[in-house]
């Protein structure tokens, strides 16, 4: 328990200092393409582990036993795999990320009213402002791909409420499991993203593959606007196996 509670504080802290610049997305982009896919990838990784938010809420729902931690993980909520994540090209991908991150926010804003008249859960809170700022560097990482998103603008942090809950109320039991099986896909999720934004990083072959014409990952390196297609880019693409 004493180890513990470090760990937490730290994890706390570094998402804290994390999203303190993500603020500022709101209100412009970054012109530096390096900068920004490394606080996508950094967000990422951050965002997919489940000590963030999975873990705080089965400690705080009393599910912490090997059988109903099973039963979390056992029957995960649908998202992307990171399989089909890795076939995107890099627009659908974004569009994919920004789309299935505002299902996520939608549905923490749900989860965020149980909690309202209960007891305090601030890492939920904190989770939802963290998805908005990924989903806004995602937007300017779709600025810089000339790729226009479904939405118009990056989402504005503190605006927009929670939908109102589904009139069908399942067992409160049931409902716990629901959220923490919802949270387990939501960390699995973002952890295949950041697997995805960091081979876009290293110019795997696939990524490579998957680009545009004038792909911004090649400008990063040469440091040139335009370049020609390379015969490297035909060398058969490489297998990455999904952790876990």
């Amino acid at each position: 328990m004493q180890t513990q509670l470090p760990q937490r504080t730290l994890l706390s802290l570094a998402l804290s200092l994390l999203f303190l610049s993500m603020a500022q997305a709101t209100r412009g982009c970054s012109s530096s393409s390096p900068q920004l896919l490394s606080q996508l990838q950094n967000q990422a990784n951050i965002t997919g582990n489940t000590g963030s938010l999975m873990e705080p809420y089965i400690l705080l729902q009393r599910l912490n036993t090997p059988a109903l931690r099973a039963a979390c993980t056992e029957y995960p909520v649908t998202f992307p795999s990171e399989d089909t994540l890795r076939a995107l090209s890099k627009p659908r991908f974004l569009n994919t990320v920004h789309a299935t991150l505002g299902r996520v926010w939608r549905q923490l804003g749900a989860l965020r009213q149980q909690f309202l008249k209960i007891q305090a859960f601030p890492q939920l809170e904190r989770a939802r402002q963290n998805i908005q700022g990924i989903r806004n560097n995602v937007y300017c990482m779709a600025q810089l791909l000339h790729h226009t998103l479904e939405i118009p603008e990056p989402t504005q942090a503190g605006s927009g409420t929670s939908p109102s809950s589904t009139s069908t109320t399942p067992s409160i039991f049931q409902a716990k499991l629901d959220s923490c099986r919802f949270l387990w896909g939501y960390h699995c999720f973002m952890s295949s993203v950041g697997r995805v934004f960091r081979e876009w990083g290293d110019g795997s072959s696939r990524s490579r593959r998957h680009s545009p014409r004038h792909s911004p990952l090649r400008a990063w390196r040469k440091g040139a606007r335009r370049i020609r297609p390379s015969r490297s880019s035909q060398s058969p693409m490489s297998r990455v196996q999904v952790p876990r």
